[in-house]
C-alpha cells in the first residue's frame, strides 16, 4: 500500500488510491473509486464508486462524494460542504440512472458547507464561499456567494480577489506571483508571467 489508511477506514477492494494520499478516520472509499496522488480525504469523508479525483486535492471533514462527482487536480472542497447526484430526489421512486454529472475544474475552491447542486461545472480556479449555494455553472476564476450563489467578483489562481469589474475590459497584475489576468467581456483569462 503506497499511500496511508487510518485503522478505522474503510477502503474497499478494487479502489485505485495514488501513492502519498492520505484516508482519515471512518473515511469510506468505495471499490470503484478512482483517487490520484496525494489526496487527502478527511475524517467521515464518503467517495462513492463513481467518482474520480485527481492529484493534490483536499477533501475535508464530513464531506460525501457521490456517483457522478469528478474533482479535477489541486481542488479544495471545505469541511461539511454538500454534492448531490440527483435533481429531484425521492425516497420512494429509484432515480440512480438519472444521475448527473458535476465537474470540479482545476484548482477550484469550494467553501465550509456550501451546497453544489448536480449537473454543474465549477471552472478552474473559482471560489465558491461558505455557505453558498450552486445551481448554475461557474466560470473560470469567479467569485461566487450567497444562496442562491451570485458571483461577486474573480479570484487568482494564487487565491486572492482580484481588482477587476465583473464586466468589461481590465488588465491586471496579482501581486504575489506577477501573473497577469486578462478581463475580457464576461470572462477572465490567466497570462502566466
Amino acid at each position: 500500500m503506497q499511500y496511508f489508511k487510518h485503522e478505522t477506514a474503510i477502503v474497499d477492494d478494487g479502489a485505485q488510491i495514488g501513492e502519498d494520499s492520505r484516508v482519515w478516520h471512518w473515511a469510506h472509499v468505495c471499490a470503484g473509486a478512482q483517487i490520484g496522488k496525494r489526496v487527502s480525504l478527511g475524517q467521515n469523508v464518503f467517495v462513492g464508486n463513481k467518482v474520480t479525483i485527481g492529484n493534490n486535492v483536499k477533501v475535508q471533514n464530513n464531506v460525501s462524494v457521490y456517483d457522478n462527482v469528478h474533482i479535477e487536480d489541486d481542488a479544495f472542497c471545505g469541511p461539511s460542504m454538500v454534492f448531490t447526484n440527483v435533481y429531484n430526489p425521492r425516497s420512494f421512486i429509484e432515480r440512480k440512472t438519472e444521475y448527473k454529472d458535476t465537474i470540479v475544474r482545476k484548482g477550484a475552491t469550494l467553501g465550509a458547507n456550501c451546497t453544489i447542486v448536480c449537473g454543474v461545472e465549477i471552472g478552474e480556479f473559482s471560489l465558491v464561499g461558505a455557505g453558498a449555494v450552486i445551481n448554475k455553472n461557474v466560470k473560470p476564476f469567479a467569485l461566487m456567494v450567497g444562496v442562491p450563489a451570485k458571483q461577486i467578483g474573480w479570484m487568482s489562481k494564487y487565491g486572492e480577489q482580484l481588482d477587476l469589474p465583473l464586466t468589461g475590459t481590465k488588465t491586471v497584475k496579482c501581486p504575489n506571483t506577477n501573473d497577469i489576468y486578462v478581463l475580457e467581456e464576461d470572462n477572465v483569462k490567466l497570462i502566466e508571467g
